[in-house]
């Protein structure tokens, strides 16, 4: 049986239990607020952050450890934790207390000036990757590999493009992902924040105001926090982001496998208007099947 998500009560026992200053608080689920944790705003300025699976709990360590040094560098404001809990209440994971960041999410509405945030995100991701990264986090599961090379998910990725055969170019998606394995980052470490969609893009007056959920955030290879090109971007904002990333070929080529791979994993299973084919729920601008589309549109014109 899949475990139930965390209640309100279950986060205002937690709350009042562990840290009782407070407890007069207001706590209100959050819509839409991700897959990995369920989140509750406490108040108007705090969150509540707790992780849906054992396999995240070393993301709440590490959001603890390195999102204040990050913040020191960055251009736009990210989560700053202020309260590590415990298990308790029947929640058997540690979790987390940060302060609230306001914006709208990026969606399909929102913002309407694309290539202006097309420009901010690189200059946002530029900043990131000159954080040093010694001592930073490798990848591995608990950054769902983001970071690492796309090797590792090769078998599930060819599995999940056979399952779709006769609903994708199943021979161009093969091309992409096998475009994207044939090179690999030779560079230095640089900071990766592992999950850059729209869903963790916070806009204001049009204008990207921050950046939140660095549960996937690893040191390697920056590729995977490309991929956000082909959910979100296209055409001219598009073409902005990649001359303002400043990438080569290479990393494209791995940053368009890592669209795909995002795509696929959930096609072969889950019906279209499921909300992770769908994108909404991901703040993608277009759904799982178009993103297919558009990075083999996309390789094909690259060659």
């Amino acid at each position: 049986m899949p475990e139930a998500a965390p209640t309100v009560a279950v986060a205002a026992g937690l709350i009042g239990d562990q840290f009782p200053q407070w407890a007069d608080l207001a706590i209100r689920p959050v819509a839409h607020a991700g897959w990995d944790n369920t989140t509750f705003r406490l108040g108007d300025e705090l969150s509540i952050r707790l992780p849906n699976h054992d396999a995240l709990v070393a993301q709440v360590e590490k959001e603890q450890r390195w999102l204040p040094v990050l913040a020191r560098h960055l251009p736009l404001p990210i989560p700053a934790p202020v309260a590590r809990g415990a298990p308790g209440r029947g929640f058997p994971r540690p979790w987390s207390v940060h302060r609230w960041l306001d914006g709208e999410p990026v969606g399909r509405g929102s913002p309407r000036d694309l290539d202006r945030l097309a420009e901010d995100l690189a200059g946002f991701l530029a900043a990131l990757q000159r954080v040093p990264a010694a001592g930073g986090p490798l990848p591995g599961v608990h950054s769902y590999h983001r970071g690492g090379p796309l090797a590792v998910v090769d078998d599930a990725a060819r599995a999940a493009i056979d399952r779709l055969d006769g609903r994708i170019d199943t021979a161009g998606a093969l091309a992409v992902w096998d475009a994207a394995l044939a090179s690999a980052w030779d560079g230095p470490d640089v900071w990766v924040h592992g999950d850059v969609t729209g869903s963790n893009l916070l806009v204001h007056h049009d204008r990207l105001s921050g950046v939140i959920d660095f549960g996937c955030a690893a040191v390697g290879d920056p590729a995977c926090d490309l991929a956000v090109a082909w959910t979100t971007f296209a055409g001219s904002s598009r073409h902005r982001f990649r001359r303002a990333v400043a990438v080569d070929g290479e990393t494209w080529a791995r940053a368009r496998g890592w669209a795909l791979w995002k795509a696929v994993k959930a096609l072969p299973t889950l019906p279209e208007d499921h909300p992770r084919n769908d994108g909404t729920r991901l703040g993608w601008r277009r759904a799982a099947r178009a993103v297919v589309d558009q990075v083999v549109t996309d390789h094909r014109a690259s060659g």
